[in-house]
């Protein structure tokens, strides 16, 4: 492979000469070869539009040549559109708070520059990558910086998602409204309910979901970038931030802010731990709500059989005709991995000392991870399952006659023990608490019929 010698503080390294990146990053793809795994395009896009900003505004401020600062903004502007991105070759897995993911853009965007202004790649003629694309920066602002910028452009499709997801369960409430079955508490007999009404608290149970991540990320609008190393400015001139930030807001079309102090931005973690904190608890309802269906569909002869599941696959190699509830199965999965992607976000929160946190790295790339794949799952969840479930009314119906727990709503008319051993009677002989009611004269006729009628019991109060 043709080869380029570049130097830098540490001495010299050949860099492959077809590379936009150079030596710094070269050192850190030697240095960190261990999992593969890069930061999601949103890091690369947010990172791009920082180095964008902070060319204009030192531009602006007369602290970098016009022609230097027009070519780092062109340069940026191929890495937004996806020119560059074999070139961001650093793994998660690299050096503390994300420098050598800096330096990567730093050197992709700094080469990208140089030839735009006629000079070869690692030559560094015009633009060099520390000394202008890294102006009045620092990783230690950029990059948590590029990190609440990139969540904020994962949040969208969540949020459509989880959306989706909500409106499935709501026409699914609609449908099945009228259809009673027998509700179940600790996996036993509890009193009637409405199978529209468990799939509309499900619903309603995603709309709070989905607006506790909404609240959580607008802590992320606030931003530490002008902070450069530890939160004080330094080599940053005092109209940079405000530059900065301004032209990240116009071209973010997002109500992006200074943060209120830049040394506590700098050193703490904990708005991205409250976003990861929103994730966990939405993939803790969506666990429940897959489980649940796996149990409604259960079956289909020697389970509860109650709702059936679109067949979208075979579900074994060897027992032909078996339909397993694949899609909730998935779901199960992704929010276990949610989860596991918090608990670490977690840890690497609570990991910095003093003036900065170095896990940023890994943060970012659990939270973005979750993101994606808690979006994935429910659009897959609401198109592939829910908008196909069909409800078996007489199965339902049947399981709310016979559920035990109907004597609950003896209870106030023939007392609590009379109705506890009408419960016991029906399990021992297999009568129903109605043929009992009747049989031992506790109620007449249309009393019985009246306080046993599984349909009015489910309806509720509104």
């Amino acid at each position: 492979m043709p080869t380029r010698l570049e130097r830098d503080s540490l001495g010299t390294k050949r860099v492959p000469a077809a590379a936009y990146y150079g030596i710094q990053t070269f050192r850190a793809v030697e240095n960190f070869p261990i999992s593969g795994l890069r930061l999601q395009p949103e890091m690369v896009r947010a990172y791009a539009l920082i180095k964008k900003a902070a060319a204009h505004a030192n531009g602006t401020l007369g602290l970098l040549p016009s022609r230097h600062a027009s070519a780092i903004r062109r340069a940026c502007d191929e890495v937004l559109h996806g020119k560059f991105d074999d070139q961001f070759v650093v793994d998660v897995y690299q050096a503390g708070a994300g420098t050598s993911f800096n330096m990567n853009m730093n050197e992709v965007v700094a080469n990208r520059a140089n030839e735009l202004l006629g000079a070869r790649r690692g030559r560094y003629t015009h633009v060099r990558p520390n000394d202008h694309v890294n102006m009045a920066q620092s990783t230690n602002d950029t990059f948590p910086t590029a990190m609440r910028l990139a969540c904020l452009m994962a949040l969208p499709p969540l949020l459509e998602s989880m959306q989706e997801l909500e409106a499935a369960w709501t026409r699914k409430a609609r449908q099945f409204a009228g259809i009673v079955k027998a509700g179940r508490t600790h996996l036993q007999d509890a009193v009637p309910v409405r199978l529209g009404r468990e799939f509309g608290a499900y619903a309603l149970a995603v709309r709070k979901a989905r607006a506790h991540v909404e609240q959580t990320a607008r802590a992320l609008r606030e931003l530490n970038l002008g902070g450069t190393a530890v939160g004080t400015g330094m080599n940053a001139h005092p109209r940079y931030r405000r530059l900065a930030i301004a032209a990240l807001r116009r071209w973010m079309r997002c109500p992006l802010a200074p943060a209120e102090d830049l040394m506590e931005r700098t050193q703490s973690l904990a708005d991205f731990s409250r976003l990861s904190g929103s994730l966990r608890a939405y993939a803790l309802e969506l666990i429940r709500m897959a489980n649940d269906l796996r149990l409604m569909a259960s079956g289909p002869n020697t389970g509860l059989g109650e709702i059936d599941l679109p067949a979208i696959q075979p579900g074994s190699s060897i027992m032909p005709g078996k339909v397993n509830p694949v899609v909730p199965e998935m779901v199960d999965m992704v929010g276990f991995q949610v989860l596991g992607h918090d608990q670490t976000v977690a840890y690497a929160t609570q990991a910095g000392q003093l003036e900065l946190n170095v896990m940023m790295p890994v943060v970012a790339y659990n939270l973005l991870q979750a993101m994606h794949i808690a979006a994935s799952a429910g659009r897959v969840f609401a198109r592939r399952c829910i908008t196909g479930i069909a409800a078996h009314r007489e199965r339902c119906e049947a399981f709310a006659h016979r559920s035990l727990a109907l004597v609950t709503a003896l209870a106030p008319a023939i007392g609590y023990l009379n109705a506890a051993m009408v419960a016991k009677e029906s399990l021992k002989t297999g009568q129903s608490v109605h043929e009992l009611v009747l049989r031992h004269r506790l109620l007449s006729p249309a009393s019985a019929r009246r306080l046993l009628d599984p349909a009015r019991l489910s309806r509720g109060v509104s």
